[in-house]
């Protein structure tokens, strides 16, 4: 089905990146599995390339564009190649938003030309060990020093990607005790300086996919956190988190189209090119019908992503519109590779064929960004329910 979402200057960016991806990163990316992580300058790279600016406005340095489809083209040609760019998918994915949303003149002007550049990479810290998709429940706690210059950071975080190399974390935490009444109220949202005194990156955690992404444990023992570098009003950020939510499940159901269309041409081109009882794999009836079962599952969800992505576009996408795609999309997905990759036979379960890479990464996808059992919730309230 013929898309329309996507312009000539869209189109030229898609060349650009796939040009990039081709020369920048196939070549090294199971070097970068090996050490859990993409090159710190690889980070440098994608600044130069305009990647980290292209959502920034002109007046901080940036490209000023508005649309996410530039980030949607990203996703598209890293999942055709079966790489990622690291980490910087949080940088850029969910920390600008942040930064765009919330930020004072004074810390935009301060933080965005190195965010843009990629001297300085972004994380963003919410879940603990005793708390995931139940964020009002945080125990990670900052108090204001008597003279109000500076917050008094201690807790411990963990699953934070890009850990390991941020250079600046967003540190989501209790400000102040909730009301019984309301446990979401008195967390507060702290930038903070990776390399201050008593922040400690712990365990690397050993992921069964997303390998080139670093996934890290933090901990904060008295970090002193100037009071400048509260972002947005002390005590809104479990409003913000949600707000930010919609774009987050946003480029969850993008990628999940995108992973799908990759597996599917993964497993045409395999099932071509094997041969089993002297005949390719493709021409046997089982194979025809799994990939055209998988053709309109994905069309239906692209169909669902474009609807979406034009949706954002205009500042009309709901909570449950973005919940119902990350549903669906991850769902959907895990689906289609699941057949695709039994269509790959013994290979499909082999690292060395992109296909094993598409399906441990996809995996984690119907986790992050709120649970699928919490999107069902979100959906079931928007229903009255």
């Amino acid at each position: 089905m013929r898309r329309s979402v996507y312009n000539e200057d869209h189109e030229a960016f898609r060349h650009t990146i796939r040009e990039f991806i081709a020369k920048e990163v196939t070549p090294y990316f199971p070097e970068w599995e090996e050490a859990g992580h993409a090159p710190r300058d690889f980070y440098y790279k994608l600044g130069e390339l305009g990647v980290f600016g292209m959502e920034v406005p002109e007046e901080y340095g940036g490209a000023g564009e508005t649309s996410i489809k530039y980030e949607a083209v990203i996703m598209e040609e890293t999942a055709r190649a079966a790489v990622t760019f690291g980490a910087s998918g949080v940088h850029t994915g969910l920390c600008l938003g942040y930064l765009m949303r919330y930020a004072t003149e004074e810390q935009k002007h301060r933080w965005l030309p190195p965010f843009m550049s990629g001297e300085h990479m972004y994380a963003v810290a919410m879940t603990e060990p005793g708390t995931g998709s139940d964020l009002a429940g945080m125990k990670t706690r900052a108090e204001l020093s008597k003279d109000g210059t500076h917050w008094v950071l201690n807790g411990a975080k963990t699953f934070i990607t890009g850990g390991v190399q941020a250079d600046r974390v967003l540190v989501v935490c209790r400000t102040s005790p909730a009301p019984q009444d309301n446990r979401r109220l008195g967390l507060s949202i702290l930038v903070v300086d990776a390399h201050a005194e008593g922040f400690a990156v712990g365990r690397k955690l050993e992921k069964i996919g997303m390998k080139a992404s670093d996934t890290a444990e933090l901990s904060f023992t008295d970090v002193k956190v100037p009071a400048g570098d509260l972002l947005g009003e002390e005590g809104r950020a479990f409003s913000y988190l949600s707000e930010n939510l919609v774009k987050e499940r946003l480029v969850i159901g993008i990628g999940a189209a995108a992973t799908a269309a990759a597996a599917i041409n993964f497993a045409i081109d395999y099932t071509k090119q094997r041969q089993v009882f002297g005949k390719p794999v493709a021409s046997f009836q089982n194979t025809k019908f799994v990939l055209a079962e998988c053709a309109a599952e994905l069309e239906a969800l692209q169909a669902f992503v474009d609807t979406a992505m034009e949706l954002y576009d205009t500042g009309e996408l709901t909570p449950a519109d973005a919940a119902k795609l990350k549903l669906f999309g991850t769902e959907t997905t895990g689906r289609i590779i699941d057949k695709c990759l039994q269509l790959h036979g013994g290979y499909g379960y082999m690292l060395e064929y992109p296909i094993a890479r598409l399906y441990a990464d996809t995996r984690v996808s119907r986790i992050y960004g709120g649970t699928n059992e919490v999107q069902k919730t979100v959906i079931a309230k928007n229903l009255g329910l």
